[in-house]
């Protein structure tokens, strides 16, 4: 069976007729030409499509392997293998071209046929002309090429090296290799991507300007060094070479690339044993079998002090100045250990290792003169250092020791060497006796683990014992176990006595022999007190007027003072109690396991009557009391040794407020107000700055007249927090904390000026307290008040109080005589609730006299009252003072006043206090 016909079909442009076409004649030669031109050697053929006639020319038997057979048998098989075409020809329209290969099965093979064929239409009657060529020769040529470049491809496609092609920059095509050096998944993931991308940074401009230069197709770049980027990261070193090409017609560049990886690896590895061999320490010399020098390394010239080029070619025993045989060495083992010489003669101690060689020896002599010269250094000096060195063998017998250790250890050398390391009683610093395997060179001998700075107590073969800081080290770093271990220690014994009293010294008070404040906080932390059972009692102790004994005594009095003391608490508390010395005349005594309060109260109580026992110092009896303080935990109460020991020092504060001498327990709310006290303390500090002070003014009448002639300034703290602040508390804050003289010029400065801008016609009178009177700046304080604030000074009047006069009744003379001067007013406030006298008031330059809210309260309802009240008055009067009553809030007050003669009053009834606007 013929293989099926491949038809090709096109419509020709010629414009001849085919006509008068009759049985096998002639039949349009024009047209014949034409289609055997474009064939080259053919026969002419063609096909009345009206009759279904065939015609040929003579040869056409040939032509279809049919030579000398008749026209019938030459028109069947014509028939047949034109049988595409004329099927195709009959609805085709005129010119129209075809063109059919057909194979054909002979005798001798198989042959090619070609067939072209043209529509012609000439004279009305259409025919199918064509012309039959035999092309067995070019399919065959044709099938050639074919193969070859399958072949060709094949060999691209399984090249070990990676081949692409490039046009303009871009992938075009890529082989498996390529796909594989970059770590591809597959060729798509290359083409039509820059070749730029896979090619290192440090590579790209080389590769550019070695395809610059090739400008003509088939030119080829040198071989030259690339480096890869593969997908995923890393890179790839290839050799790589480029060609000029082409690609479907267009110029491209086609790179062929081998990985050089291996290559270089092994260059590189040459390279790095040259440099090996150059650079080795040791001497490397080759010779041949009967020991004639072929190599000599650097070394062997720095070692023996002979060139290379001198070295090599004489016997290796007269380059190293000594008797060598390497057969000798490699026979006793391929080691040994020798005295050669340089070339100026200097002796070597040289270790030489022998290698046998094809051709010859490789010997490699290592000069140990100087670690020899260390060694016998290192010997001395183990032998001269004042630590004691042991070296213990693998087994653990001891291998040396040096005269130090014999020295700490009080043993003889050639007694302890060949003896178990054990041949001392260790003890660890707590006392307990260290079994043998773990003594640190046990450990160390059976681990390889180092051992440093162990503190242990030896015991000496005369009964005397030597603390010892202990190392232990492995003697070679080998990793082989059991490991020979040296040991070193030193004898600090002396040091540990030093310590131990350093100890004591840190955590004792040195003058009482008692626990410091130290050791009294780590006593009540919650770890120390967890293990106690029932209640932990801390009773802080304060002495009371002890700095009257050291004041009136000297200090070495008050100190016996204290020795006596801290020996009674240490007799007077239970057996297991901790007594300390917190400092000054504070002491403290812990008591565990305390049934309740009771039983602390009562322990408080025994510790305060021992305390009150005389003291005899200096041929004096004294007489001590304390306030204690007391507060209780439980083994669950979470509170630090610090906070319990500050809980107890509230309550003794509280002891003291109570009156000293007395007891008192820690609770919640003393702590809360404690620190709310300290936190007002620290608010008040800011509050002149905060705008948090204001005053309030509270009007001062004639009692006559009724007429309002003068305020009283009153200091007023409204907190962020705790909103108004009594007086009472902040004043005593600021007074008690050094505050009132910043506060009390704040006032002045508030005061003078807010009564200079709203009620200049009045007269302001505002407190100063005693410690105020103390301060050396108060009269420049209120001088540049009132001039600042335009406000003469006549016009305010400072009320101090009896109490605060009394205090120094000589600087307070000074110090009211300057505010006399600068024509300020002054009065004595809350007069008659003091100590001072009539002739003491005579002293000072006094302007008025302010009866007590205590007195004017009873007025009405009281003789004895308005009796004092008249007493006052006509006193004040006699000395030409003027008279205030302070506190009238009764109507009936302010009769008696106006009856009795006083000159001016104030209180709620006549005005409460209030900011100076609202007045």
């Amino acid at each position: 069976m013929a293989t099926p016909p491949r038809v090709r079909g096109t419509i020709g442009s010629g414009s001849d007729d085919v006509s008068g076409l009759t049985g096998d004649a002639e039949f349009d030669h024009e047209l014949l030409a034409d289609l055997a031109l474009s064939v080259g050697a053919a026969v002419a053929w063609w096909l009345d499509l009206g009759t279904d006639r065939f015609g040929w020319t003579a040869g056409l038997d040939s032509v279809l392997g049919l030579p000398g057979a008749d026209a019938d048998a030459v028109r069947a098989r014509l028939t047949e293998l034109v049988a595409p075409l004329t099927v195709a020809a009959r609805v085709a329209s005129a010119w129209q071209e075809f063109e059919l290969e057909q194979p054909l099965e002979t005798p001798g093979g198989r042959r090619w046929l070609l067939f072209h064929a043209r529509v012609s239409a000439r004279g009305g009657e259409r025919a199918l002309v064509g012309v039959a060529a035999d092309v067995t020769r070019r399919h065959a040529q044709q099938q050639e090429l074919a193969d070859l470049a399958d072949r060709y491809r094949l060999l691209v496609d399984l090249s070990p090296d990676a081949i692409v092609v490039h046009e303009a920059g871009v992938l075009v095509y890529a082989n498996p290799t390529a796909v594989r050096f970059v770590r591809a998944q597959s060729e798509g993931d290359l083409l039509g991507r820059p070749i730029t991308d896979f090619v290192h940074p440090d590579s790209q401009s080389d590769m550019l300007r070695r395809i610059e230069k090739l400008t003509v197709p088939g030119a080829t770049s040198d071989p030259a060094d690339a480096v890869l980027l593969r997908r995923g990261g890393g890179t790839l070193d290839v050799e790589s070479v480029s060609v000029r090409t082409t690609w479907e017609g267009r110029p491209a560049f086609q790179v062929i690339m081998r990985d050089v990886t291996e290559q270089k690896a092994a260059a590189a590895a040459l390279t790095y044993q040259a440099a090996l061999v150059a650079h080795v320490s040791d001497a490397l010399i080759a010779t041949t079998a009967d020991g004639v020098v072929t190599s000599w390394n650097p070394s062997a010239e720095h070692v023996y002090g002979h060139r290379a080029a001198d070295a090599i070619g004489q016997p290796i025993g007269a380059v190293v100045g000594a008797a060598l045989y390497p057969a000798a060495v490699l026979e006793a083992g391929g080691v040994a250990q020798a005295e050669h010489h340089r070339s100026d003669g200097e002796a070597l101690a040289v270790r030489v290792s022998v290698a046998r060689m094809a051709d010859g020896y490789v010997l490699i002599c290592a000069d140990e003169t100087a670690r020899r010269r260390a060694e016998r250094h290192f010997t001395a000096v183990v032998a001269a250092i004042e630590e004691g060195v042991l070296v213990v063998g693998p087994t653990g017998l001891v291998e040396s020791v040096n005269p130090a250790a014999e020295r700490i250890l009080g043993v003889r050398a050639q007694d302890a060497i060949g003896q178990a390391a054990s041949l001392t009683e260790l003890h660890d610093e707590a006392g307990r006796p260290v079994p043998v395997d773990q003594f640190p060179s046990a450990i160390t001998r059976a681990t390889g683990r180092s051992q440093h700075g162990r503190i242990l107590r030896a015991l000496r073969p005369d009964g005397t014992r030597v603390w010892l800081s202990l190392s232990a080290r492995a003697l070679n770093q080998d990793g082989r176990l059991p490991s020979a271990t040296v040991v070193s220690f030193t004898d600090i014994t002396e040091r540990r006595l030093m310590d131990s009293r350093l100890e004591h010294e840190a955590t004792h008070d040195a003058l009482t022999g008692l626990c410091n404040r130290t050791v009294t906080i780590n006593r009540l932390s919650p770890a120390a007190r967890a293990h106690r059972s029932g209640l932990t009692a801390v009773l802080f102790i304060d002495l009371d007027k002890f700095k009257v004994i050291n004041d009136s005594l000297g200090h070495s009095a008050g100190d016996e003072v204290l020795r006596v003391v801290g020996t009674r608490l240490s007799r007077s508390s239970r057996r297991g109690d901790v007594v300390g010395r917190l400092g000054g005349d504070e002491f403290t005594v812990i008591a565990y396991g305390v049934a309740g309060p009771e039983e602390a109260h009562a322990l408080a109580g025994h510790v305060r009557a021992e305390l009150n026992r005389p003291i005899t110092v200096q041929g004096r009896q004294l007489h001590v009391d304390a306030s204690v303080g007391i507060v209780l935990a439980d083994p669950s109460d979470a509170r630090d040794g610090a906070d319990l020991l500050r809980d107890a020092d509230l309550a003794m504060y509280r002891a003291k407020t109570d009156g000293r001498g007395r007891i008192a327990f820690f609770d919640v709310e003393l702590r809360d107000r404690i620190q709310r006290r300290l936190q007002l303390e620290q608010d008040l500090r800011r509050a002149p700055l905060s705008d948090q002070l204001w005053l309030a003014y509270q009007p001062i009448i004639d009692v006559a007249t009724g007429r309002r002639t003068a305020v009283e300034g009153l200091l007023r703290w409204t907190h962020p927090r705790y909103g108004l602040i009594s007086p009472g508390e902040f004043i005593t804050l600021a007074e008690e904390s050094d505050l009132i003289n910043i506060i009390g010029a704040h006032m002045l400065h508030t005061a003078t000026r807010e009564l200079a801008v709203l009620a200049p016609h009045l007269q302001l009178t505002v407190n100063l307290s005693a410690r105020q009177l103390d301060d050396p700046w108060l009269v420049s304080a209120i001088r540049h008040a009132t001039h600042e604030a335009g406000l003469p000074p006549e016009s305010l009047c400072l009320e101090i109080t009896e109490s605060a006069l009394m205090r120094d009744p000589a600087l307070a003379a000074r110090t009211l005589s300057a505010l006399r001067d600068l024509g300020v007013r002054l009065a004595i406030d809350d007069f008659g609730t003091g100590y001072s006298s009539l002739a003491q008031l005579l002293t000072l330059p006094l302007d008025t006299l302010k009866i007590d809210r205590s007195f004017t309260s009873g007025l009405g309802r009281s003789a004895e009252a308005e009796a004092i009240v008249t007493s006052i008055i006509a006193m004040a009067h006699a000395v030409d003072l003027s008279v205030i009553a302070e506190g009238v809030e009764q109507a009936e007050q302010l009769d008696v006043l106006r009856e009795l003669g006083c000159d001016q009053a104030q209180g709620f009834l006549l005005g409460r206090p209030v900011p100076l606007a609202d007045l």
